[in-house]
């Protein structure tokens, strides 16, 4: 493993649990960089030695500063830097992307080793509609913003990705089943471990199950997609909009019709000034 690599930022996928995933194009860009990057150098310096890699380590995490990457950005016009997070893609849930977008803007070569992501595993397990999905992260941990970030995706036509923690679940999934409703889901444990599973079923059954027994290791949730929902007669349209104009000023109570009903809300707000103008 001595090719030589050019400067620049290489961005490494890892493994989210199984080491044999390790790719040996990952292993072979890691052993030639002249610095890896890592959030936990402990937990980077473990895969190195199953690698059998040795190259020296600098930690970069949610607490590196400006100046921080500025040094790394400098070191870039010489040198091969590998940037990896502690399982799985980097930049998915992490800091990396400020690396990434300041070495561009410096006009740095950056590079990727593609490899492992849990969002897309667990996607590749829940059996949902892969068409369109959307990757949001952690909900937050107090109950209102939570609630608002659901209610903010309750709308988008897509499959939801969330990560999670055990403690947090049930709460996350007694929420996601109050703010979507009746949504298939699934909640995947453990992926590419030995206990890896998925458990699949409404979001309300899931929120149950999950109750009283929190489980152990990296979870995601995958939210299936909104029903779908038959086009708004001109009846519906304005019986729920003559509702909201008693309540709201044109323009709010089209976007409040608009997203309910699933009309355009061109639609719902040229309705809602003829009504309003009665």
């Amino acid at each position: 493993m001595d090719k030589p690599l050019a400067p620049g930022l290489y961005v490494v996928a890892t493994p989210i649990g199984n080491l044999g995933d390790l790719s040996p194009r990952a292993v072979e860009t890691l052993a030639n960089a002249s610095v890896v990057l890592a959030e936990d150098t402990r937990v980077t310096g473990k895969l190195l030695a199953h690698a059998g890699v040795e190259v020296p380590m600098r930690r970069y995490d949610d607490h590196s500063t400006d100046r921080d990457r500025a040094e790394i950005v400098e070191r870039l016009g010489g040198e091969a830097v590998a940037l990896v997070s502690d399982a799985g893609t980097p930049l998915i849930s992490d800091p990396g992307y400020k690396l990434v977008r300041a070495a561009r803007l410096a006009g740095r070569a950056v590079h990727t080793v593609p490899g492992p992501c849990a969002a897309i595993a667990a996607l590749t397990l829940a059996g949902l509609p892969t068409d369109r999905f959307l990757f949001a992260g952690f909900l937050p941990s107090k109950a209102k913003a939570r609630a608002d970030a659901i209610a903010e995706l309750a709308a988008v036509r897509a499959t939801l990705i969330f990560y999670e923690s055990g403690p947090r679940l049930a709460d996350s999934l007694s929420a996601l089943a109050e703010g979507l409703r009746e949504r298939e889901a699934a909640v995947a444990r453990e992926i590419t471990k030995l206990h890896e599973e998925c458990v699949t079923g409404s979001l309300r059954e899931l929120a149950a199950r999950y109750a009283d027994a929190p489980p152990k290791g990296e979870i995601v949730i995958v939210v299936g997609p909104p029903p779908e929902q038959p086009e708004a007669s001109e009846a519906d349209l304005d019986s729920a909009l003559r509702e909201a104009l008693g309540r709201l000023s044109p323009s709010r109570a089209a976007a409040e019709v608009a997203q309910r009903l699933g009309v355009p809300k061109k639609r719902a707000y040229a309705r809602a000034l003829e009504l309003a103008s009665r």
